[in-house]
């Protein structure tokens, strides 16, 4: 009897999955993305003007703190987004198709086999009343031309390849029967069952221990390998992406503020708000009881943002001009890197601004975190 049964509604055709002829140019291509939220307060720009692009097999990352569009992003190039309400602009290619605004039903199509994504809490991504392999068979069934047993022993060949012990027997669990790191092992095998070119993976290693953290981006860095995929490392710590990455974005208020390939990024940071990050990464050759670098204040309202760069109320380095003109992203000499920023870390006009701030006591943010030439950066692998 044949292994494989009739193809179901949605099904992906494998001349779509896999063409005849590799495509030229990136596999990801976003341009301009604009996306907005309508409230009661008014517009929220949650991402506002985004553009970069990713080839085969590459590892971006997106880097910026929380309420700073990265989350928005990602769900908006995969069409993750509410239908009311919503304000969204731009477009987006992948394989040189444009998907900005698919039909749900074509956008369907896309996930799992095409991208998908590792969200940041397992637990609520998960279905609690919902055992382990049937939540990884599902996607399996509704968008590959296989039959169930087929698909029942993938699933137990997908927990064994994401490093889950007995995967026999966890595929029978709920998934309140594992811990945190295990249930994010399950969310990869997920993501990654259909064999995706894109991978999202946005803050996987929330509220996990530092030890499985690090398990955790050593196995999506091993699949990722394995499978040739592009992925998308969506987190709040440069230190995660320091040496997991080809390219770096760093995102403020819904804008790339700095977007550079990772060495370069590390050695030649030309933004304050990288810089204040970079500063805020403990530091294991510090003494006990140091106190941590914070950036003060507080992210701007999405809603009224701040005239000028959104950063400048934050800013060591801010002058009057940042405060009337946002600064546009500009090349620096370095191929790849740009930066959005007047008076830009390690320059002369940086230094002078630093200095001047310092001298007239216009502290802005606060000058504890900044330095004229800042030579201490994460490792880079």
């Amino acid at each position: 009897m044949s292994r494989f049964r009739r193809r179901p509604k949605g099904t992906v055709e494998a001349d779509a999955r896999y063409p005849a002829q590799p495509l030229d140019g990136p596999l990801l291509d976003v341009v301009d993305i604009r996306t907005h939220f309508q409230t009661g307060r008014g517009l929220v720009r949650a991402v506002d003007g985004v553009s970069f692009s990713l080839e085969r097999g590459k590892t971006l990352g997106i880097v910026g703190e929380s309420g700073s569009g990265k989350s928005v992003l990602s769900r908006s190039v995969m069409g993750l987004l509410p239908k009311k309400n919503l304000v969204r602009e731009g477009t987006i290619h992948f394989e040189g198709r444009d998907i900005s605004n698919l039909p749900n039903d074509e956008q369907r199509k896309l996930w799992g086999t095409q991208m998908s994504m590792v969200f940041q809490d397992p637990m609520t991504s998960l279905n609690p009343v919902m055992k382990i392999g049937n939540q990884i068979t599902e996607s399996l069934l509704f968008h590959l031309d296989v039959s169930k047993s087929f698909a029942k022993e993938t699933a137990v060949s997908l927990l064994q390849s994401v490093g889950i012990p007995e995967p026999e027997r966890r595929v029978k669990q709920y998934p309140h029967e594992m811990s945190g790191g295990m249930r994010q092992r399950v969310m990869i095998a997920i993501a990654i069952a259909c064999g995706p070119k894109l991978l999202f993976a946005d803050e996987p290693t929330t509220a996990l221990d530092v030890t499985v953290q690090a398990q955790i981006l050593d196995l999506l860095s091993a699949q990722q390998r394995e499978r040739f995929m592009a992925m998308i490392l969506v987190t709040h710590d440069l230190g995660v992406v320091a040496g997991r990455t080809d390219e770096i974005a760093v995102m403020y208020a819904g804008k790339i503020v700095e977007k550079a390939p990772t060495r370069t990024l590390f050695s030649e940071m030309r933004m304050p708000y990288t810089e204040a990050l970079v500063h805020s990464i403990p530091k294991l050759a510090d003494p006990s009881h140091t106190r941590l670098n914070v950036i003060p204040g507080r992210p701007p309202d999405l809603v009224n943002p701040p005239k000028g760069c959104n950063f400048s109320p934050r800013c060591p380095y801010a002058q009057d001009k940042c405060r009337e003109e946002e600064p546009p992203l500009l090349p620096a000499p370095a191929v790849g890197h740009e930066f959005a920023c007047w008076f830009p870390v390690g320059s002369p006009e940086g230094r002078a601004a630093l200095e001047r701030n310092i001298a007239e006591g216009r502290t802005a943010a606060s000058t504890s975190t900044a330095t004229p030439t800042s030579t201490t950066t994460p490792a880079v692998t």
